[in-house]
């Protein structure tokens, strides 16, 4: 049993509180989730031809001041680091090739979180109040993000298995559930040239799904071949640099909850973590149905 939270801003004026009004649908699935949490958020892009890389040391304090001087040395000018405890964003020119090689070779304890243009994660393990507070969730800006708070059932407790899982870049996935066929799944991927970095099921549906994208499909598109593809009890939530997209098996034991205004689309697990939105009363509030894709747009 998980937790899985979504919000997307559709008032500008919003996007300065979206860490503060995705507070209480975190904190309401903490029983959902007890054990570790996780959190991407879409910010504005990066200058062109730039990207982000959020970073996780392991260590409760690692040396980033370093990590800054090595990374404004190594990959060349223009490269900054921006660090919260045991995470920090590193915003470089450097191609993503280049990057995941230096990282290996001079930071093999280090943990690539995610890469893109508009993209930040954060994951860790403990409640989801602590994580919350270590990485000071409340004051988090942008357009939309995707969370989880995760109850382990097949893989263990480790902040790489936390949620969101990521994929190629500016793509984040969340899951509540349980898959009957990651491996499978695995033995058409990894001939592929596609990598996996945990025995954890939801990593299998979120690298074929940005498989899907990178040879040309849309979300949607590669949606529809996961319905096909996918087997299991799922609730996945998903994030692009402008989309919050959900959709349930054609089962939909694992619960979802939407509610919509004028200003946003909200969407938890349980309808109790919704109810402090401002305007939750007048939302359109609705369960999404099985094996329809529900897709939202910045």
């Amino acid at each position: 049993m998980c937790g899985i939270v979504g919000l997307l801003v559709k008032d500008p004026a919003l996007r300065e509180r979206l860490g503060e009004l995705m507070m209480p649908i975190l904190l309401g699935m903490s029983e959902r989730g007890p054990e570790s949490a996780g959190l991407a958020v879409f910010t504005g892009a990066v200058a062109a031809g730039h990207r982000k890389f959020s970073i996780y040391s392991g260590a409760v304090e690692a040396p980033w001041d370093q990590f800054g001087e090595a990374a404004l040395r190594d990959l060349g000018a223009g490269s900054s680091v921006s660090a919260l405890a045991n995470h920090a964003v590193l915003e470089t020119a450097a191609p993503p090739a280049q990057v995941k090689a230096w990282l290996a070779k001079r930071y093999p304890g280090y943990h690539l979180l995610s890469v893109g243009h508009s993209i930040d994660l954060y994951k860790d393990t403990g409640s989801p109040a602590e994580v919350a507070a270590r990485y000071a969730f409340p004051a988090l800006k942008g357009t939309h993000l995707v969370g989880h708070t995760r109850m382990a059932t097949e893989t263990a407790v480790t902040p790489e298995r936390a949620h969101p899982f990521t994929a190629g870049e500016d793509f984040c996935l969340v899951h509540n559930g349980s898959l009957s066929n990651p491996y499978s799944v695995r033995r058409k991927l990894e001939p592929l040239g596609i990598k996996f970095e945990t025995d954890n099921d939801t990593e299998a549906a979120c690298r074929f799904l940005e498989w899907r994208m990178r040879e040309g499909d849309s979300l949607e598109a590669a949606l529809a071949k996961g319905f096909d593809e996918l087997d299991g009890f799922y609730t996945f939530l998903m994030g692009t640099s402008n989309e919050l997209a959900l959709v349930r098996d054609a089962f939909s034991c694992k619960p979802a909850i939407v509610a919509e205004t004028d200003e946003y689309v909200a969407i938890s697990s349980e309808f109790r973590s919704l109810a402090k939105l401002p305007g939750v009363k007048n939302a359109h509030i609705f369960e999404p149905k099985p094996e329809q894709i529900y897709l939202w747009r910045v």
